[in-house]
């Protein structure tokens, strides 16, 4: 990724925070394996100021979508207090292989770390692991019986939205850790971080950020009953930057 492609990938800008639609298959930080990360960029998008944004909170590799950077230590530790607090509203859409028994309701599971015999981990529901709580909808299915919902996480636990929906008779389509691996290893994983909505502004109303699904999962939504928008273009509000005169990208 260079600075020009992910300056594409910029939804939203103002004096405290960046919103990004961060790609599939990027960490947004390194692993003990090395190989490249989101972080590593970020140089590219100060924009002005003496150091590169930081990350508010994480997305996992293989979720793409809204992901909220800070722009310098308050902005971070405001936001950071948000998220603490649940004061930002998170919604995902995830694609499943089968729809859940029920078109609309609340998962709340608690999650726990457990360690493979093979040195990896996964996250469990368990009685002793932390409080995880996942309001769900459905929008769609297509003929094919694959599922398109509509996910709120009120807590941020690792994973959470893949396991509560798992636990469901839901698995995502291309997750092969809580799934069927041998139908979903090829896959990409089809979780998207569709929107955030966080009060930053006490005297304004609430950001709000969208971000257009991947590639990879536009195909099934449509088969879903997804309708894109008709002009997918970004536009430009007259929100102020820090009071440099520059802009909010929205999409």
């Amino acid at each position: 990724m260079n600075a020009a492609e992910l300056e594409k990938r910029l939804l939203y800008r103002d004096g405290l925070m960046l919103v990004i639609d961060k790609p599939a298959g990027l960490p947004v930080h390194a692993g003990p394996g090395g190989g490249d990360n989101l972080e590593r960029h970020l140089n590219w998008l100060r924009f002005g100021l003496p150091k590169a944004p930081s990350l508010a909170h994480r997305l996992d590799r293989d979720t793409s979508g809204c992901l909220v950077l800070g722009r310098h230590p308050k902005a971070l530790r405001k936001l950071g207090k948000l998220f603490q607090d649940g004061k930002v509203d998170k919604t995902y859409w995830a694609v499943t292989r089968h729809a859940p028994a029920q078109s609309e309701g609340r998962v709340d599971a608690p999650l726990k770390k457990l360690s493979t015999k093979t040195g990896g981990w996964h996250m469990a529901i368990a009685e002793d692991g932390q409080h995880a709580v996942t309001d769900y909808r459905v929008l769609g299915k297509a003929a094919d019986g694959s599922c398109w919902i509509e996910c709120h996480p009120r807590t941020g636990r690792t994973h959470q939205i893949r396991v509560h929906l798992a636990s469901l008779g839901a698995p995502l389509l291309g997750d092969a850790q809580y799934g069927d691996a041998a139908l979903e290893k090829p896959l990409t994983l089809h979780l998207h971080s569709r929107a955030i909505v966080l009060p930053l502004y006490p005297s304004r109303a609430a950001v709000s950020v969208t971000a257009e699904p991947p590639a990879h999962m536009q195909a099934v939504l449509q088969a879903c009953g997804w309708v894109p928008a008709s002009n997918p273009e970004r536009q430009l509000d007259a929100v102020a930057d820090g009071g440099n005169g520059q802009h909010a990208a929205r999409p």
